[in-house]
C-alpha cells in the first residue's frame, strides 16, 4: 500500500554537484526541497571523481558555509604549467587574473561535504529510491512517483522539478523539441592512482607525439597522473610498467626533470565526449547539471557547470516565490546555455590542443604546436586561457 503522498516545493533528483548545490542554495532562501537519489550514501560519496573547481565555486561554497575542509584539505596553485617539445612553460593566473587561483579538491570530497551539511540542516535526502517517474509536468502541481529505497512505493507531489540525474536519466527525455548536440573524440585518458610523494607543486599538462599525459595530485601522499589512450582500452592491457614508461616519455624535459614512482593501486578508462541539449525546460520540469551538457575533463568544466545551473535556477525559484513573477525561471535555459557553450568551446580548445588525434596531419600537428607556442608567449593569448581556466563571471 502506498504512503501519503509527500509535499515539497521543489523535488530534485539526483544527489550530484547540481542537485546538492541547489538544495543549499534554495534553503539559504528559505525554499524547501527534497532529493531522491538512486544510489546509497556510501556509493555517492565513494565515487572517486576529479575535481578543479573554479574560483567563483570556491567562493560560493564559502559563503554557503560549506568551505572548512576545503580550505583544509584541497591544493591551491598558482597557475599550470604547459609542457611541449621536452619544455616546461608556466602559466601563472593569479597575475593573470588578478588573484584568482587553481582550486584542486576532488568532487567526491566535494559531495562528503554537501552531504553531510544538508543532513546537518536537517534536509531531506533519500538514498536507495529506485523506479522514478516524473508525471503532470505541465500542471501547475507536477509529481514524482518512486520506490524507496525500503521497497514501498511512493509519491511527491511539489510545485517544480528539477531533474539532475546525470547523462544516462530518465528527466532529459520528458524535454520536448529539444535538440541534443554530441562530439565523441576518438581518444580517452587511462587515469591512475598512485602512493608516491608529489613530483611537482603544480598540475602539468603534456602535448607529446605519442600522447597528452597529465600529472595532477590528491594529497601528499597519493597522486592523480593520466596518458592518452584508446577510448575502450582495457585497463588490463597496461601493466605497470608500460604506464610508467609512457609516463616518463611524455613528460620528460630536456632540463632532466623526473617523476617519482609509487605503487599503482587503481587504474580506470574513460572515453571523452561533448554533449549539449539546447533546451532545459519543459512546463514545471527542469534539468541542470549532466543531465543537460557533458565537457572532456581537459578544461575542468563539469562540475563546475552543475553549479552554475544551480545558481541560476535558484535565482529564478527565489523569483518566483518572492515576486510570483517567472520571467527568470522562463529565461533558465538561454542563460545556461551562453554559459555552457562557452565552456564545451574552451574544453574543446584545451582538448584539442593537447592531444594527437590518430587522424591528425602533420599539418596539423604543427599548428597545434604553434598555438601552444603562442600561448606561452602572449600574454593576451595566456591571459584568456587562464580566464577561461579560473571561471568566467557569472551572468
Amino acid at each position: 500500500m502506498s504512503k501519503a503522498p509527500h509535499r515539497t516545493q521543489v523535488g530534485i533528483v539526483g544527489a550530484g554537484p547540481a542537485g546538492l548545490f541547489l538544495a543549499h542554495l534554495l534553503h539559504r532562501h528559505g525554499i524547501e526541497s527534497v532529493i531522491l537519489e538512486s544510489r546509497t550514501r556510501e556509493d555517492v560519496e565513494g565515487t572517486i571523481r576529479a575535481g578543479v573547481l573554479e574560483q567563483w565555486t570556491v567562493d560560493l561554497m564559502e559563503d554557503l558555509g560549506l568551505g572548512e575542509r576545503m580550505a583544509r584539505e584541497a591544493h591551491f596553485h598558482r597557475g599550470i604549467t604547459l609542457r611541449f617539445a621536452g619544455e616546461s612553460h608556466h602559466l601563472d593566473f593569479e597575475d593573470l587574473t588578478g588573484g584568482k587561483r587553481v582550486t584542486v579538491y576532488p568532487q567526491h570530497e566535494v559531495l562528503k561535504d554537501l552531504i553531510a551539511a544538508r543532513l546537518a540542516q536537517c534536509g531531506e535526502i533519500q538514498f536507495g529510491v529506485r523506479d522514478v517517474a516524473l508525471h503532470d509536468l505541465t500542471s501547475e502541481q507536477p509529481r514524482l512517483t518512486y520506490t524507496t529505497g525500503e521497497g514501498e512505493p511512493a509519491e511527491l507531489r511539489c510545485d517544480f522539478l528539477v531533474g539532475c540525474d546525470g547523462s544516462q536519466g530518465t528527466a532529459r527525455r520528458h524535454i520536448e523539441g529539444r535538440t541534443e548536440y554530441g562530439h565523441l573524440y576518438p581518444f580517452g585518458w587511462l587515469g591512475i592512482l598512485v602512493e608516491a610523494p608529489r613530483s611537482h607543486h603544480e598540475l602539468i599538462y603534456a602535448r607529446h607525439e605519442r600522447g597528452f599525459a597529465l600529472l595532477s595530485t590528491r594529497s601528499p601522499e597519493i597522486q592523480r597522473l593520466y596518458i592518452q589512450c584508446g577510448p575502450t582500452d582495457d585497463p588490463a592491457d597496461y601493466p605497470d610498467e608500460l604506464i610508467w614508461s609512457e609516463l616518463h616519455r611524455r613528460l620528460e624535459t630536456v632540463d632532466g626533470w623526473t617523476l617519482t614512482e609509487g605503487r599503482i593501486f587503481q587504474k580506470g578508462v574513460i572515453g571523452m565526449r561533448s554533449f549539449v541539449c539546447d533546451r532545459m525546460q519543459h512546463g514545471r520540469l527542469f534539468i541542470a547539471g549532466d543531465a543537460a551538457h557533458i565537457v572532456p575533463p581537459t578544461g575542468a568544466k563539469g562540475l563546475n557547470l552543475a553549479v552554475a545551473d544551480a545558481v541560476y535556477l535558484s535565482r529564478g525559484l527565489e523569483c518566483f516565490y518572492r515576486t510570483g513573477q517567472a520571467g527568470e525561471l522562463e529565461r533558465y535555459t538561454d542563460t545556461c546555455l551562453r554559459r555552457i557553450w562557452k565552456a564545451e568551446r574552451f574544453s574543446w580548445y584545451m582538448t584539442t590542443l593537447l592531444h594527437t588525434n590518430p587522424a591528425e596531419s602533420d599539418f596539423e600537428h604543427r599548428i597545434r604546436l604553434a598555438d601552444l607556442d603562442y600561448v606561452v608567449h602572449s600574454q593576451a593569448a595566456a591571459t584568456a586561457l587562464a580566464e577561461n581556466y579560473v571561471g568566467l563571471p557569472l551572468d
